[in-house]
């Protein structure tokens, strides 16, 4: 039997002809049958890949070979079948889309907030001086989120440092940021030292990291991950489903992208709303000539690009991310 893994990671460090990099990236990747999204920027690298063990094996291998990247943190799943269809390497101005493009202002090669590990995370989050901020985007933290964190109101990422304003409550206060992978807590923490807060953390390889190596313990919910899986378990110590259907409140942990191409909302849904809707969040959308067809997965392939980068930023039903 074939095992497949599916590997989340991100890099800052410069790359010089990053567009180019992009290119030469797609055909090194196509060459093991791997398939997944990486970002390309000038900053560094923001991935999910996925294959067969061995040919992940021969990309980590290879890239940890390069200086620029050799300090890597893979995180690896074991899956039944490639968590994507296609491969993706695109060009961008930014690994994740936050707006800080100054690097003389935010720049995580440079000043970051302190790294915990899961197990140091763990043992500081419920101590009274602390505060767990999640700097996930909406769709995410509304189906999965550590007990008592603190949540922003944010579409996007790119909405983040507009928010710094409702934190300042917390400056005298320990801020433990986390997100998906940690790339995203890379810039949110910067920014909230920038910012003027003096005592900030990181969790160190998110959510993800935490619920190899702590368990997930409080994390309650499932873990919003940027493929076809769409989420993830994550605790194992004591599970919690905290979401619910969007169309008739009952619990469920079953997160969808709406079949009508137009809306492609993230949103959850039981089985019996998506049969009845056919997997969207709404009768109009249900009546939309565009709508796709449910499988009862909730998630849609994009449709293929005449090019695989780009410096545009097309939208597609499952973003990048972490």
């Amino acid at each position: 039997m074939t095992t497949y893994q599916t590997l989340l990671y991100y890099c800052y460090s410069t790359i010089t002809d990053a567009e180019q990099y992009a290119a030469d990236h797609l055909k090194f990747c196509k060459s093991l049958n791997l398939v997944g999204r990486i970002i390309v920027a000038e900053e560094g690298l923001n991935g999910t890949v996925s294959g067969t063990a061995e040919s992940c094996q021969t990309y980590m291998n290879t890239l940890h070979a390069d200086e620029r990247f050799a300090g890597i943190d893979f995180k690896i799943d074991n899956v039944d079948e490639p968590s994507f269809v296609k491969m993706h390497v695109r060009y961008k101005s930014e690994i994740v889309h936050s707006g800080l493009r100054d690097p003389n202002v935010i720049n995580p090669q440079q000043q970051t907030g302190k790294h915990l590990e899961p197990k140091d995370f763990l043992a500081m989050k419920d101590r009274d001086d602390v505060i767990i901020l999640d700097v996930r985007s909406n769709y995410e933290h509304s189906v999965g989120r550590f007990k008592n964190a603190v949540t922003l109101d944010i579409e996007n990422f790119r909405d983040f440092p507009a928010q710094i304003n409702e934190l300042a409550k917390y400056k005298d206060k320990k801020i433990l940021t986390y997100c998906t992978g940690g790339i995203k807590c890379e810039k949110a923490s910067a920014l909230l030292l920038h910012e003027g807060f003096t005592d900030v953390y990181q969790l160190h390889g998110g959510i993800i990291k935490y619920g190899k190596e702590a368990g997930g313990e409080d994390f309650e919910g499932k873990c919003y991950v940027f493929d076809n899986r769409l989420t993830v378990d994550v605790n194992a110590v004591n599970p919690k489903v905290i979401s619910t259907c969007y169309n008739c409140g009952t619990t469920t942990a079953k997160m969808i992208n709406c079949a009508n191409p137009e809306c492609n909302e993230h949103f959850t849904q039981c089985d019996a709303c998506g049969e009845k809707l056919e997997g969207t969040c709404s009768v109009a959308c249900q009546q939309h000539p565009r709508k796709r067809v449910y499988d009862g997965t909730g998630y849609y392939v994009k449709v293929p690009q005449p090019v695989n980068f780009s410096k545009k930023n097309p939208k597609s039903a499952v973003n990048l991310g972490g």
